[in-house]
């Protein structure tokens, strides 16, 4: 049986899901899935909420820091970041709906260069996020059988 793109993505990033914490207590819903482009979002709660009472961006951070970690793995190499960066362009608000897409924009040998854009459910962009990625060696779904 031959497996495939698609397949690889989704089985990657489910095998992510399965260990990561940091998503399931955030609330963080993978939306859509392939290789090198990945969407999440989260609903902001009262909990993320700063002292001006917008979303804390250390949590935009993280919605964007996830939605990269499983773009930069979904072609099933065990991959970090390297180095990314974040500009926050608008507030997010108590119950805004945060979408992160991830697209790929380059892959040359073990570097990764990732593009992540942060929007809320009006369409208005809450942050662009920049992640350059480290491919380390070793498959992270290595149980599935891909011949």
């Amino acid at each position: 049986m031959t497996i495939t793109e698609q397949e690889v993505a989704e089985i990657c990033v489910q095998t992510m899901l399965a260990s990561d914490q940091a998503v399931r207590n955030l609330g963080l819903t993978v939306d859509q899935v392939a290789a090198g482009h990945v969407t999440v979002s989260m609903l902001v709660t009262e909990n993320l909420l700063n002292g001006f009472g917008t979303c804390h961006g250390g949590y935009i951070f993280t919605l964007a820091d996830c939605a990269f970690a499983f773009a930069c793995n979904s072609r099933n190499q065990m991959t970090v970041g390297q180095h990314c960066s974040i500009t926050y362009v608008n507030p997010a608000r108590r119950n805004d709906r945060l979408t992160a897409v991830a697209k790929e924009i380059s892959q040359q040998g073990r570097s990764g260069l990732y593009d992540v854009r942060i929007s809320n459910q009006d369409g208005l962009i809450v942050a662009e996020f920049r992640g350059h990625s480290r491919i380390f060696g070793g498959q992270l779904a290595s149980h599935v059988d891909w011949a």
